[in-house]
């Protein structure tokens, strides 16, 4: 197995990544990324992205993360592809494994691994995805300003996205799998209070219809087997997010779902020089600009430790 060492080791390529990039290489870290599974993020499924400041035409979502790979390499971030397979975080520096068959020492690691929408699993979801299709109302919600869209799903992100999404859109159908919503009271009395909501009881995404962007909705009445259409222009999965953090499983302090705890305020962990940024530890804003802050924070964190490891070494042989 190839050995190698670095300063700055991270791991993933959304905003958070390609901004900790930006920051550690202007530093002097020379920071190696690599950049997972899906390059560019979340952000690569999104074609119109108007609400990150600096763009006042709005941009689309590739080509966002083009830019930011760009700026990241023109200030001498080595970008590679390649999967984190293992990691030992067990003594320092930590050791990261790349596809199986390398290992990089690196003395401070900031992982952006982001995560990743639930999704029904059909088809014409995945077709259209990016073309009515969406998994957060917040970043697409105004595309929809006055006309009709569907909310699929029954906690408190479900319920979240639809009132949301009631402010702009003309209606709102939510599709609720069983006869109650598992949304906390508080939100439950938001959406039934929406008089341009409307919660459909027992009911399941059948098949998105359209053939280049969603032109409709057919779903089942789980009870009656009772199929319709309803006409809609929008459709969003609001079933939840899963971090894609199961690789620190047991390494790290995470909640339930699987979201790394940091420390209040930070990027730290609970293990010296491993810091977590962007969606990897963030379940509430799930944000283009707060993931790219994040990223911020995490080479600035790195570049703390690394000058206090620095001291402690120099204080060891003076």
């Amino acid at each position: 197995m190839d050995n190698e060492k670095v300063k700055v080791l991270i791991i993933g390529s959304g905003p958070a990544g390609y901004t900790a990039a930006v920051y550690a290489a202007r530093a002097g870290l020379k920071p190696v990324l690599y950049q997972g599974g899906q390059p560019g993020g979340q952000l690569t499924l999104t074609n119109d992205v108007e609400n990150y400041p600096g763009y006042p035409e709005g941009i689309n979502g590739p080509q966002m993360m083009v830019d930011f790979q760009k700026q990241a390499e023109r200030f001498g971030t080595d970008i590679r592809y390649g999967m984190v397979t293992s990691v030992d975080f067990s003594g320092w520096p930590h050791k990261v494994t790349i596809d199986e068959k390398t290992t990089v020492e690196a003395e401070a690691v900031i992982i952006s691994t982001g995560a990743s929408a639930k999704w029904l699993g059909l088809e014409s979801e995945q077709r259209l995805n990016g073309m009515g299709v969406s998994a957060c109302a917040v970043c697409d919600g105004f595309f929809y300003r006055g006309q009709d869209v569907a909310v699929v799903g029954g906690g408190d992100t479900a319920a979240e996205e639809a009132t949301y999404l009631s402010k702009l859109a003309k209606k709102v159908y939510m599709l609720v799998r069983r006869d109650e919503l598992r949304a906390s009271k508080i939100m439950q009395q938001r959406v039934l209070k929406a008089p341009n909501i409307e919660v459909l009881w027992n009911t399941e995404a059948v098949e998105v219809l359209g053939k280049d962007q969603v032109e409709g909705l057919k779903v089942v009445n789980n009870k009656t087997n009772e199929e319709r259409d309803l006409e809609i222009q929008g459709f969003f999965v609001a079933i939840g997010h899963k971090p894609n953090t199961d690789i620190f499983k047991g390494l790290l302090d995470m909640d339930e779902v699987g979201y790394i705890k940091t420390i209040p305020g930070t990027s730290k962990t609970k293990i010296p020089g491993v810091f977590a940024t962007g969606d990897a530890q963030d379940k509430v804003y799930r944000q283009a600009v707060t993931a790219a802050g994040s990223g911020c924070m995490g080479a600035l964190d790195a570049e703390r430790f690394l000058a206090e490891k620095e001291m402690e070494v120099e204080a060891a042989t003076a």
